[in-house]
């Protein structure tokens, strides 16, 4: 009895595998059916791309890698395609696809050295030596793939080196501009403290001449000490009685100034000697004067 159940799970073992078996050789068969049919496609789109017509390759293209995620050929091509477009974005993105798709080291070499060509063709000279390494571990004999990485490490030595002299002139701009600029705020404080010492000194300099004209003007001092000593007792002549003091200061006589009392003084003087004057003019008109004789007839 043991041994008919043990015949039994063999017998169901067997027919497991051989359903698996069955499964996994119809599913290759499909692949391979696909893939037939998608390099079918890739051929009509080279075809087509040969005669440049360029949207029609590409709908062939993209129709043959839809029908099979194994052609490798396909997006290779489209990447060439959209690479002699300088779409290099899109270029870049199909030679990656090809890469993984591919199961041939050939297949895989090209795919690689493709994107370090676009890696080239945007100055990614870093990425692009990554590239042609990659390439060369599936081709280490291609010559054309070794010359360009020689290019790729040169462009990308020369290209550190620039940015290297950007950064030590970047660096350098910028101490400079912190020098400038802390020299010019040391001029703004140097010009400020001057321009406090000049409000001073000009401020002295105006109480001075304040001070001067005041003298000049007599504002500041007693009137005795304007005047001189002819002008002391005259001044005591007009003195005024006591509570008979001038309503307005102004008609207070400055110095090398008559009063009021003097020019009138003076006007009267000049009066009298005008009248004198004429008195005398009179004096000679009379007797200058011709007497004329009558003749008796």
């Amino acid at each position: 009895m043991t041994k008919i159940k043990l015949m039994f799970g063999l017998l169901l073992c067997f027919g497991a595998v051989q359903a698996q078996d069955d499964i996994t050789e119809q599913a290759n068969k499909e692949a391979e059916k696909a893939l037939q049919a998608s390099t079918n496609i890739t051929y009509e789109a080279n075809d087509k791309l040969t005669s440049n017509d360029f949207v029609t390759a590409e709908a062939d293209y993209r129709r043959a890698i839809s029908k099979s995620n194994k052609n490798a050929a396909a997006r290779f091509n489209l990447g060439n395609a959209y690479y002699n477009r300088e779409s290099f974005g899109e270029a870049f993105g199909r030679y990656k696809e090809a890469g993984e798709a591919a199961e041939e080291k050939g297949d895989k070499h090209k795919a690689f050295h493709n994107m370090g060509n676009v890696f080239m063709k945007n100055k990614e000279y870093e990425k692009a030596v990554e590239a042609y390494k990659q390439a060369l571990r599936s081709n280490p004999n291609d010559d054309e793939t070794r010359y360009n990485l020689a290019l790729a490490k040169k462009m990308l030595e020369k290209q550190q080196d620039e940015q290297k002299n950007d950064q030590n002139q970047d660096d350098q701009d910028k101490k400079d501009q912190e020098n400038e600029d802390k020299d010019k705020n040391q001029d703004q404080n140097n010009e400020g403290g001057d321009n406090e010492k000049k409000d001073e000194g000009e401020q002295k300099e105006d109480e001075n001449k304040d001070k001067g004209d005041q003298g000049e003007n007599g504002d500041d001092k007693p009137e005795e000490n304007q005047k001189g000593d002819g002008d002391e007792k005259k001044e005591q002549e007009k003195k005024p009685n006591e509570g008979d003091q001038p309503q307005d200061k102004k008609q207070q006589p400055r110095p090398n100034q008559l009063s009021e009392q003097q020019i009138q003084n003076l006007l009267e003087a000049m009066q009298n000697e005008e009248k004198k004057v004429q008195e005398k003019m009179e004096a000679r008109k009379v007797r200058g004067k011709k007497i004329k004789n009558e003749k008796d007839w």
